[in-house]
């Protein structure tokens, strides 16, 4: 059975593993930058199957207007089975329904977010980060 928490401390080795193991592009060596991703994150919400951490949702946000969702990751070996969207459902009720939460999809991920009712919106700007 799938636990959810967002009161469980995980460390950047975990959420390297995770992101490693989902396929999701992020700085999986850089440690110290890893920690201060969750050091720094308004909200983490995490998935475990007996005591391993298999999914993360980490989220930047005011909890009055906006929230960024920045990481959404499942392990591949868990994928399909209604982590991802149970952990953004966990992390949109936390922030309540005057907040809206919006993310940057890789271009693998378009077809996904629509299934968990997301808005494909073309009124975006971004000024990227430099490559990792």
């Amino acid at each position: 059975m799938i636990e959810y928490s967002n009161e469980k401390k995980i460390s950047a080795e975990e959420l390297s593993r995770v992101f490693k193991l989902s396929g999701i592009n992020r700085p999986v060596d850089d440690l110290d930058r890893l920690k201060t991703m969750i050091d720094n994150a308004s909200i983490i919400w995490t998935a475990w199957d007996n005591k391993k951490l298999i999914g993360v949702a980490r989220a930047l946000t005011d909890f009055s207007y906006a929230c960024y969702l920045s990481d959404l990751a499942v392990v591949e070996d868990h994928q399909k089975q209604g982590i991802g969207n149970t952990l953004v459902e966990k992390l949109h009720s936390q922030i309540g329904p005057d907040v809206s939460l919006l993310l940057l999809a890789a271009p693998s991920a378009l077809n996904y977010y629509p299934k968990l009712h997301f808005e494909n919106i073309t009124t975006a700007f971004l000024k990227k980060r430099r490559s990792f």
